[in-house]
């Protein structure tokens, strides 16, 4: 999480995507990242089999999370990522539950600059600049903006109070039954 404290955002020499979302994602971002002419290496981090469409084995690695499996190898992993020397680490933030323990573990022990990549290309850099799209981001997934909102919000406020009644009415029917008896 290099440079969250931080506007700066470094060139991108050396770039460490998160495949953690549907393969047909990166296949889209990935030859726009190709055309930037400072970008040397983009490798990518996965749990796909194969080769997404368009990645280029001469100009990048692929790590696979098969492949670090244990903590020993984790820790190996996290050592070797950290000494790579990347600049930017992409995160494929999508409406999917992919690797969602992998990808902030790697935000963690990776030191580069975070972005993160939406199901629909947009992007916003992971630093304390970015704290309302960041918000409305954790909001969204939640379920928390639009039409929907408000009925999320209120089954939250009500949950407790209607669970009260359901324990309230279910004691009221044990003693009712066991004054019967």
């Amino acid at each position: 999480m290099r440079y969250f404290f931080s506007r700066h955002v470094p060139d991108a020499r050396r770039v460490l995507l998160v495949e953690s979302g549907p393969r047909h994602l990166i296949e889209d971002i990935l030859p726009g990242l190709y055309t930037q002419p400072v970008n040397q290496r983009v490798d990518l981090f996965t749990c796909f089999s194969g080769l997404p469409r368009g990645f280029d084995t001469g100009r990048g690695e692929v790590f696979r999370t098969h492949d670090y499996q244990g903590r020993a190898a984790r820790r190996r992993l996290y050592s070797m990522l950290r000494h790579r020397g990347y600049d930017i680490l992409g995160i494929l933030c999508a409406d999917t539950p992919v690797m969602a323990k992998w990808k902030w573990a790697l935000a963690w022990q990776v030191p580069a600059k975070v972005f993160i990549l939406n199901e629909n290309c947009d992007y916003f850099w992971f630093d304390y600049t970015q704290w309302r799209t960041m918000l409305h981001f954790l909001l969204f997934r939640a379920g928390l903006t639009g039409a929907e909102g408000a009925a999320t919000v209120a089954r939250l406020v009500f949950a407790p109070f209607v669970l009260l009644y359901l324990l309230g009415f279910a004691a009221y029917i044990h003693l009712r039954r066991a004054l019967r008896t």
